[in-house]
């Protein structure tokens, strides 16, 4: 078995960690006050260094251009992502248009990796609705949703803080954040949690020994820490007394340190074409975002002959999270994970399962498009004349298992794309899989958790049918149940998936019973 097959939750994680300035966040503040001073913050860009461990392995900027009457901030993120000894090139970039009152007009997003492309474009029609087109690989598709108040961009939060006076230690805010592509509002608090001086690199010269960039020049910036609490993305940044980023880090080790443009971008931009000079095609470094955030287990287990397994869980708050039901009981910190068998695999319906039982598990979604005719057909000629659902949801995960190369990919998967494609990792065959089984009336949701490979977990997503019960299957490694190693943590897309981001760099798993 391949390791990129669990590689694409934890990708697409952390993307989103490492991107959370880039993210569309909202709330719904007071504005009056706050829409002269954003207009009075002078335009430019500021540029970082991105780096994991001790490697630069990318560089953002973030520029603010002030117009007649719209604000328009623009984000880029480049990255050289090292992952299972394979190098990912991958680009991130945002653009919002806000109105003097810093109120949403437009906004675009578009992720680039190894050849696949996601984006999403929204329009605000009014203070009523919200228009998105999301286009995944040439799938487009179009969104609406109905506002109950003016969307305006968290992203300038830190530059309300600044601007109102807030900058105080021990300070906290709850705010509503709205993402207009998971298309989901949550509450998020925010809490100033210190206050220090940074030096920062304000211009650079070329030194001829090294023929790299190196400071000429230092900034002293005194700055506040601002900590987020329940939410998706629960990274820590550093602000100036202007509201602009100095410097953040995520639980997975990342760090976005503001630097010099030559240094953030011309270091990284001639580092990486030495290599490639001097080595095509060359392997990753040591630094490996897979390996760094899988966790270490305490036992060596035998995957094949298992059949329940517990675990206690440490280092991270459990609630809100999907971790009892289904073949997993969770009792205080200790989670029991069950190997379906038997009855438990056999349904006591026909498909297609009638609707208005499972309305969400056998509807279509928007990268979940069990209604496209493609997909349609496909699910009917694999499934034939069976309805049986547990014979119904073998044959789908054979095909699915046997037509999808492993392949790590960092983007959003969409089950078109991947049904054209015939290629990915744990997410891509995923949503495939659970695109298929909805299209022939077999109710699935997507699951995502760690699993056990080779001495450690690693974070994996797998699709969830219905037979006598929810049951995990896995087409990632064509496993019909899934084994009793897959510890769930979430139920449902990506939006869900980002729950997982707060357990990278602090869940602890100490096996304690095993069964075969």
């Amino acid at each position: 078995m391949n390791r990129r097959a669990v590689a694409a939750t934890i990708l697409i994680i952390w993307l989103v960690t490492v991107a959370g300035l880039l993210r569309r966040h909202y709330w719904h503040p007071d504005t009056n006050p706050l829409a002269d001073a954003a207009f009075s913050l002078p335009p430019g860009a500021k540029y970082f260094a991105v780096s994991l461990g001790d490697e630069q392995i990318g560089y953002a900027s973030s520029t603010i251009d002030t117009l007649a009457d719209t604000l328009r901030v623009t984000d880029l993120m480049v990255l050289e992502l090292p992952v299972l000894g394979e190098i990912h090139r991958t680009s991130v970039r945002t653009e919002a248009v806000l109105s003097r009152s810093l109120h949403l007009r437009s906004f675009t997003a578009w992720l680039r990796s190894d050849g696949s492309r996601f984006s999403a474009s929204g329009r605000v029609l009014g203070d009523t609705a919200l228009t998105v087109e999301l286009d995944t690989d040439g799938d487009l598709q179009t969104l609406t949703v109905r506002l109950e108040h003016p969307i305006v961009l968290a992203t300038l939060m830190p530059l309300n803080l600044a601007f109102s006076g807030e900058l105080e230690v021990g300070r906290s805010y709850r705010l509503a954040i709205f993402d207009p592509v998971l298309m989901q509002e949550r509450d998020v608090t925010l809490t100033i949690a210190a206050e220090s001086t940074f030096v920062v690199a304000d211009s650079a010269v070329l030194d001829s020994a090294t023929a790299r960039f190196v400071p000429v020049a230092w900034d002293t910036v005194q700055a506040w820490q601002i900590r987020q609490e329940g939410a998706a993305v629960p990274f820590h940044t550093w602000i100036d007394d202007l509201g602009q980023v100095v410097r953040a880090t995520s639980a997975a080790g990342f760090v976005m340190q503001r630097s010099a443009f030559e240094i953030a971008y011309e270091n990284f931009r001639r580092d990486v074409e030495s290599a490639n000079a001097s080595a095509p095609g060359r392997t990753a470094p040591s630094g490996d975002v897979i390996r760094q955030t899988a966790i270490a287990s305490d036992v060596t287990l035998d995957r094949s002959r298992l059949d329940v397994l517990r675990v206690r869980l440490g280092g991270v708050e459990l609630s809100g999270l999907d971790l009892d039901g289904a073949h997993q009981r969770l009792s205080a910190d200790t989670l029991t994970v069950r190997r379906p068998a038997g009855d438990d695999l056999v349904a006591q319906y026909r498909v297609p399962a009638r609707a208005g039982r499972f309305p969400e598990s056998l509807s279509s979604e928007p990268l979940i498009q069990s209604t496209d005719l493609r997909i349609r057909a496909q699910a009917r000629q694999i499934v034939g004349r069976e309805r049986r659902p547990e014979r119904a949801a073998r044959r789908l995960l054979d095909w699915v298992y046997q037509n999808l190369d492993k392949q790590v990919s960092v983007s959003v998967p969409s089950a078109v794309a991947v049904f054209e494609t015939r290629r990915g990792d744990c997410n891509e065959h995923t949503v495939l899989f659970v695109a298929l089984a909805r299209a022939v009336g077999l109710p699935a949701r997507t699951a995502a958790g760690l699993v056990y490979l080779d001495g450690r977990f690693y974070y994996h997503a797998w699709p969830e049918v219905y037979l006598d019960g929810w049951v995990p299957v896995d087409p990632t490694f064509g496993q019909f149940p899934a084994d009793a190693t897959h510890l769930r943590f979430t139920i449902g897309g990506l939006a869900s998936q980002m729950e997982l981001i707060r357990l990278v760099g602090r869940l602890t798993i100490d096996v304690l019973e095993t069964e075969d």
